[in-house]
């Protein structure tokens, strides 16, 4: 389904329930990404792939399954249908649905800015940097390559 030509370039994508059951590493989440999904939207994800999912990038909106089945039935109807995903004001929209969703604030905040956990710890660069310049000569040291 996804590799047909009226589906190329979507960012959104719809999935059945308990969408990453048994892709519990990060390389589900960066096929997905690479794929160009921004978005998955189903009514149950498995727990570790959308902590995942949150900490690299890649939004899972958790919606009712009627909701859910909507959104199939209209981007099965139309393969190009526009669904657009309101991360600032939680809230999925496409023709004649209109769902808000729940996501933590810290979840929401790393997506709105762009951060993973590395770029949360390198926003403390100058500080780590001078902490370990600080540290006496025999303890383990953390070298640049």
């Amino acid at each position: 389904m996804l590799n047909r030509p009226e589906r190329q370039g979507a960012s959104v994508l719809v999935a059945g329930p308990d969408f990453g059951t048994g892709s519990s590493r990060e390389h589900a989440v960066w096929a997905l990404q690479n794929y160009g999904f921004k978005t998955v939207i189903s009514s149950r994800f498995a727990d570790i792939f959308r902590g995942n999912s949150l900490k690299n990038g890649l939004l899972t909106v958790v919606l009712d399954q009627k909701v859910v089945d909507a959104l199939w039935a209209l981007t099965e109807a139309d393969p190009q249908a526009e669904i657009t995903v309101d991360l600032q004001s939680r809230e999925v929209r496409a023709e004649g649905v209109t769902a808000p969703f729940e996501l933590d604030e810290n979840s929401r905040w790393r997506l709105l800015n762009g951060l993973d956990d590395i770029s949360i710890t390198l926003r403390n660069e100058t500080d780590i940097a001078d902490y370990e310049g600080k540290r006496p000569a025999y303890k383990p040291r953390t070298v640049q390559a």
